[in-house]
């Protein structure tokens, strides 16, 4: 990177003081999934809980990514408690698999990392948009299938990977539901829309899950990461990202600052009365009104048991 780049994009990090997660919790004996934990943040995540000792899973979709992503983690950690097994989020049968597969063979669960995300056009499995399937309705299935796991825990946490786009999305549930015989979504707007809508849906669920949880020994928090440079846009067309690609050295996050408050959410003691709420940059933010809506979070959770067949 060009020097007078370089200083330009220390000093826009300097300025929005990225904040850092102070925990110096050890992990020994506790059991942690990431999703999308084979690349960008979620392996940063990954990383630093296998160093504190925990036995991490890494979910994810791609087999050869992933057990490359172990094989990094196990030497960079010097734990050997990393390991693949497979979910693609974009499959709710693939979900209920995972879950089953896990329930099976993992004796505990102490924090479930909802980190995996993308922007693209096309279906899932079901017929549903692909940024709703993956980013929320995935995530949603696969929480609800592990709750009785997590209550298990003495403490355990949920942590949603959400972004500040979520104040450009909307909850319209005819749309969220459309099925196959609705035209995937083409346009790069459309796709942006599309993904800052399953954001919304993030913050909005981790509402309503902490009203679910209330009374349990498990808590939970949605998160901006701040702008970091990942492969979220892999799906987008090679030219739009060469475009995007001089804006990220100036402007992105490292994986591993954008880490940081994901790590907090996960590790940071005393957090248990913050349970439903957002974080940014390590600390607790105001949410917009529309991610306030508790009456559209409990619709929101509602459609998404229907959309999962668990009601």
């Amino acid at each position: 990177m060009h020097h007078k780049a370089f200083k330009y994009r220390h000093k826009i990090l300097e300025e929005e003081s990225v904040g850092r997660c102070e925990s110096a919790v050890k992990l020994q004996g506790k059991t942690a999934i990431v999703t999308g934990g084979n690349s960008g943040i979620g392996k940063a995540t990954a990383l630093d809980l296998a160093k504190r000792g925990a036995r991490v899973i890494l979910a994810c979709r791609s087999k050869r990514r992933a057990e490359a992503a172990v094989y990094d983690i196990r030497r960079e950690s010097g734990n050997s408690e990393v390991v693949y097994m497979q979910l693609d989020l974009a499959s709710l049968k693939s979900v209920r698999s995972f879950a089953e597969t896990f329930l099976k063979t993992e004796p505990r669960l102490d924090l479930l990392i909802n980190n995996a995300g993308m922007m693209g056009c096309g279906r899932t499995e079901e017929g549903l948009d692909v940024a709703f399937g993956v980013n929320h309705l995935g995530h949603f299935l696969l929480t609800r299938l592990l709750l009785e796991r997590l209550k298990k825990a003495e403490l355990s946490r949920v942590v949603n990977v959400a972004a500040l786009l979520y104040r450009l999305g909307a909850v319209d549930f005819p749309r969220l539901t459309a099925r196959r015989d609705s035209a995937p979504l083409q346009s790069s707007w459309a796709r942006l829309q599309s993904y800052c809508n399953s954001k919304l849906c993030n913050v909005l669920f981790t509402r309503e899950l902490a009203n679910q949880l209330e009374g349990t020994s498990v808590t939970c928090y949605s998160l901006h990461p701040g702008v970091v440079s990942t492969e979220l846009c892999r799906d987008v067309p090679l030219w739009q990202r060469l475009l995007l690609f001089p804006v990220s050295l100036l402007f992105f996050l490292d994986v591993e600052a954008g880490s940081q408050t994901t790590l907090h959410c996960a590790l940071q003691e005393g957090l248990e009365h913050y349970s439903g709420r957002y974080f940014s940059n390590c600390a607790v933010e105001e949410m917009s009104a529309k991610a306030r809506d508790d009456a559209v979070a409990r619709k929101l959770w509602e459609v998404s048991e229907m959309l999962s067949g668990l009601s």
